[in-house]
């Protein structure tokens, strides 16, 4: 009874853990360029004496869902969405560089472009600094460039690159912050295949009605879970009423 008890147990604490990943997806679904959690469930066996053919199922993650979110037009010359594969360079809060897909910025009172978050956006050779009282374009490959937002005299001139990288799907990793950064914990090198598009922002990749499917086939796990804890209880506690009438 125990091992019933304790597998019963164990599975209702694991299917709560994909329910609450699930739930984060879905209170996401309105946030750019968010790439949704997967998790799964694997079997691992029972040890111990008298159950060599037990199993117990335990709460994996197995990554995100890299795929591109829809593009959404603005018409708003400070957004940009990732339209390839791939990330662009911000610097992370503790220092160093991270990587993400949610395009905008802001020019900040130094002229640093951040992004709406707050985050310097890394260029490829350092922060891209935007002189006061000017406009600012961007191309394709994420190059910068300013020129006067008045006056006759309106020539364009590139001031940086927005580093955009594309190391990979499988060699990154999202942080509690939702910044992706390698495996290895190297920056990544710039990548010359990847394209921004001015004007446009990722929405997120979580399917609503998935997901709703997805809560409530884990609602009814746990229910299952709950009423087998509950069967062997009361199973256990047959028991011991029938060993105390024979004693």
């Amino acid at each position: 009874m125990d091992k019933v008890l304790f597998l019963a147990m164990n599975g209702a604490k694991h299917v709560a853990l994909q329910q609450a990943n699930t739930s984060n997806n879905l209170a996401n679904i309105h946030t750019n360029a968010f790439k949704a959690d997967l998790a799964s469930f694997r079997a691992l066996r029972v040890v111990g004496e008298g159950a060599p053919t037990r199993t117990y199922q335990v709460d994996n993650t197995v990554g995100h869902d890299m795929r591109q979110g829809a593009l959404q037009q603005t018409g708003n010359e400070t957004d940009f969405a990732v339209a390839t594969p791939g990330f662009f360079a911000v610097e992370a809060p503790g220092g160093g560089e991270a990587y993400t897909r949610d395009g905008g910025f802001v020019v900040d009172n130094q002229g640093v472009m951040r992004t709406r978050s707050g985050l310097a956006i890394q260029g490829e050779s350092g922060q891209i600094v935007v002189a006061p009282g000017t406009r600012v374009t961007l191309g394709v490959d994420g190059t910068v460039s300013a020129g006067p937002a008045t006056g006759a005299d309106r020539k364009i001139q590139v001031i940086g690159r927005i580093k955009l990288v594309n190391p990979g799907d499988n060699a990154m990793y999202k942080g509690d912050d939702g910044l992706f950064r390698p495996h290895d914990g190297q920056d990544v090198p710039a990548a010359a295949n990847v394209q921004i598009k001015s004007g446009f922002l990722e929405a997120s990749n979580v399917n609503a009605v998935s997901s709703m499917v997805e809560m409530i086939s884990h609602a009814r796990h746990y229910d299952l879970n709950v009423k087998l804890m509950q069967t062997a209880e009361q199973n256990a506690r047959q028991a011991t009423q029938l060993l105390s009438l024979t004693a």
